[in-house]
C-alpha cells in the first residue's frame, strides 16, 4: 500500500508459527538484501498459535517455548542485519477469551495464562536484542470489557481489539528513541510540493497543497 509517507507492505500468512515461518521469513529478508533499499521498520507477530498446547498426537501448532525463543532471535538478529537503519519491533502475544473461544469452536487448547507466559518470553528477549516490544497482552486487559469487545470469535481482534493494536504501535513508535523518527508525524511526505493541480482553494485563485491537510478520520489516534 502506497501513502504520502510511507509503503507499506503486509506479509500475513495464515496459521504459520515462528517454526513454520522462520525459514521462509528469513528467505524472503535474503532475497532483499542486496536490494538498494532496506526496510525502515518490520513488524514481527508470533506467539498466539505457538503457545497452544502441545496435541497427544504430536501435531498441531504448538511450538515448546525454548524453541520459540530461539525462533524468534533467529528472526530479530537477522531483520537487525538487513541495515543500519532498519528498526525492528516485536508484538507479544495478545490474551484469549477461552469462554468465547469454546462457544464459537469448540475447540480447547489456547488459555490465557499460556500467552501471558510467551508474552513475557517475546518482551524479555527484545530487552536482551535492543528490539522494540509491544506488550499486547497487557495492554488489551486494560479495558474492564476486553473478553466481550476485543475478539470476534476468542482469538482473532474484533475492530475495537485491532484499534487498541494500532494505538499501542503508534505509541511505541512515538517513544522509540529512533533517528530518524519513524512515527508518523515525523515522516517528510513525499511529493510535497505544490501544483497548479492541486484543488482550487475558495479564494478562486490559489491552489490547497493537500499534502499538508489532515482529513477527517472517524478514529483519532491520538
Amino acid at each position: 500500500m502506497l501513502y504520502g509517507r510511507v509503503i507499506l507492505v503486509s506479509l500475513a500468512l495464515c496459521s504459520q508459527t515462528c517454526l513454520t515461518i522462520t525459514y521462509k521469513l528469513l528467505l524472503f529478508f535474503n532475497d532483499m538484501k542486496d536490494a538498494p533499499v532496506q526496510p525502515s521498520l518490520v513488524i514481527v507477530y508470533f506467539g498466539g498459535n505457538d503457545s497452544m498446547e502441545p496435541h497427544p498426537s504430536g501435531q498441531g501448532p504448538h511450538v515448546p517455548l525454548p524453541e520459540y525463543i530461539d525462533n524468534m532471535k533467529k528472526i530479530a538478529l537477522h531483520l537487525k542485519g538487513l541495515s543500519d537503519n532498519t528498526r525492528v519491533m516485536f508484538l507479544s502475544a495478545p490474551p484469549v477469551n477461552e469462554e468465547q473461544i469454546f462457544q464459537t469452536s469448540g475447540v480447547q487448547g489456547r488459555t490465557n495464562k499460556a500467552c501471558r507466559i510467551y508474552s513475557e518470553a517475546c518482551l524479555k528477549l527484545c530487552e536482551e536484542l535492543d528490539v522494540k516490544g509491544v506488550d499486547l497482552w497487557t495492554a488489551l486487559q486494560q479495558r474492564d470489557d476486553w473478553k466481550t469487545t476485543c475478539f470476534t470469535d476468542g482469538i482473532h481482534l474484533s475492530s475495537e481489539g485491532s484499534k487498541l493494536v494500532v494505538k499501542e504501535i503508534l505509541k511505541a513508535l512515538r517513544e522509540a528513541e529512533w533517528k530518524p523518527s519513524l512515527y508518523w508525524r515525523s515522516l517528510p511526505t513525499e511529493f510535497e510540493e505544490e501544483s497548479i493541480y492541486d484543488p482550487v482553494s475558495q479564494d478562486g485563485k490559489t491552489n490547497l497543497n493537500t499534502s499538508e491537510l489532515e482529513f477527517a478520520r472517524s478514529v483519532q489516534w491520538e
